[in-house]
């Protein structure tokens, strides 16, 4: 049986903390960390608790977990019953948690791509600090939005980046703006993976009793039932996921974006199969350009996934996944463990530079520590924000079928106006952010 939909508006206008967020008295950064000292325990709402979820649960279970979601009962009794002395509260609907759970200090939301951008929104503008996983959002205009919301109210945010926090990162970004390989000008990233292919089912079987299946689809469009989807198959589809590109491209195209301080690309455009209107594509080669930064010229970036990656670049053998900064003195092979300065003759008497980024207390730790004190965190929505976009205008280029041109400023294809339709989506009553 479906569950009754709640509309934004009235579970909203239900709430003592929305009348916050429409008057002057919004909680600011510097308020909500007043109410906590560091020793005090954050009130958090986890909505998605299994899987990838699963992790982020307990990269934050050192705090109060107030409150658990899930749209399937056999995770959430799961994951009540592994935190059980936290005696969290149950709730299928995150929109009736945000209703209820008032007091709350923080949200974490670990759902598909597709319901990233409406749980997380609400929460940011009941006055809730935001962690949520990666891509950050399923669409540019939302990106775009959650960003600006963010920085605006000052809230502590958190994209789910976790390699982010590694070690090897920091490395790779300081010897690249040290100018270890030169100017860069070139980029190349893959990854060998392949989210894509599929057809809509023509004889779905019954919905699951543990499955609240109308909560699953939120803002997408209502459809049948089918396990081609949910659990583990989502990122396939279009009105889901961002196929592998989706998937990845914010953990491998951060490195990029974080070295060389990039922000919006200026042209894309995309090479793979015919564009299906339903699924992702099983390889993908996205070509993007960004304007100069403080720390490199203008660069172009090439991403391939699938059956697209390459085995080897400019002769040198590399592995199934990684990045290659190709710079005026030479190329730097980077994967999320290590790096290696190319040609090898060339970088015998090589010294690392002197560390300044600092070793991470922890992805998680970084988030809880600024919802307290207010400190930065390194993958917050102003930065994370623009690199979702990024990632999300590769799939805009591929399903547009042609090269774009990006004006950031105004949020709009300049070239393709049809290629507009893929910025931001429509969305299912009672799911609009």
């Amino acid at each position: 049986m479906r569950q009754p939909s709640l509309s934004r508006r009235s579970f909203l206008r239900t709430s003592a903390a929305a009348a916050m967020v429409a008057g002057t008295g919004f909680h600011s950064l510097a308020s909500a960390a007043e109410s906590k000292s560091p020793n005090e325990l954050l009130d958090i709402a986890c909505i998605g608790v299994a899987n990838r979820a699963a992790e982020n649960v307990r990269g934050v279970s050192g705090q109060n977990l107030v409150a658990m979601c899930d749209i399937d009962d056999n995770y959430l009794n799961q994951a009540l019953k592994q935190y059980s002395d936290k005696k969290s509260n149950r709730y299928n609907d995150f929109r009736v948690l945000l209703d209820k759970e008032k007091s709350i200090d923080a949200v974490v939301v670990s759902t598909p791509d597709h319901t990233h951008a409406p749980a997380s929104m609400w929460a940011m503008q009941l006055g809730k600090h935001c962690y949520c996983e990666k891509p950050l959002t399923h669409t540019v205009h939302e990106a775009r939005e959650m960003t600006n919301y963010a920085v605006k109210h000052k809230l502590a945010t958190q994209m789910g980046t976790q390699i982010h926090a590694g070690d090897n990162y920091r490395r790779v970004v300081e010897a690249i703006q040290a100018g270890a390989v030169g100017d860069v000008t070139h980029v190349d990233v893959w990854v060998g993976k392949g989210w894509g292919g599929g057809t809509i089912p023509t004889d779905p079987p019954p919905v699951p009793k543990n499955v609240h299946w109308d909560l699953w689809l939120g803002p997408a469009a209502e459809r049948a039932y089918s396990p081609v989807y949910m659990p583990a198959q989502w990122r396939r589809w279009w009105d889901f996921g961002g196929g592998t590109l989706g998937d990845m491209g914010c953990h491998y195209i951060d490195l990029v974006f974080w070295a060389l301080k990039l922000k919006y690309p200026t042209t894309i455009e995309a090479e793979g199969p015919s564009p299906d209107p339903n699924t992702a594509p099983l390889g993908l080669t996205v070509n993007y350009t960004f304007p100069k930064t403080d720390v490199a010229p203008a660069v172009t970036m090439k991403w391939r996934d699938g059956d697209h990656c390459p085995r080897e670049i400019n002769g040198q053998a590399v592995p199934g996944s990684g990045v290659v900064f190709h710079g005026t003195k030479g190329m730097m092979i980077a994967t999320y463990g290590d790096f290696k300065l190319l040609p090898e003759d060339k970088f015998t008497d090589w010294k690392a530079p002197e560390q300044t980024i600092p070793r991470s207390i922890g992805h998680y730790e970084e988030w809880i520590k600024a919802c307290k004190e207010g400190t930065p965190t390194t993958c917050s929505f102003d930065y994370s924000g623009p690199l979702t976009e990024t990632v999300l205008l590769g799939n805009v280029a591929f399903r547009t079928g042609g090269p774009i041109e990006w004006d950031a400023k105004s949020l709009k294809v300049t070239n393709n106006d049809s290629a507009n339709q893929y910025i931001e989506r429509k969305y299912r009553e009672g799911w609009r952010i």
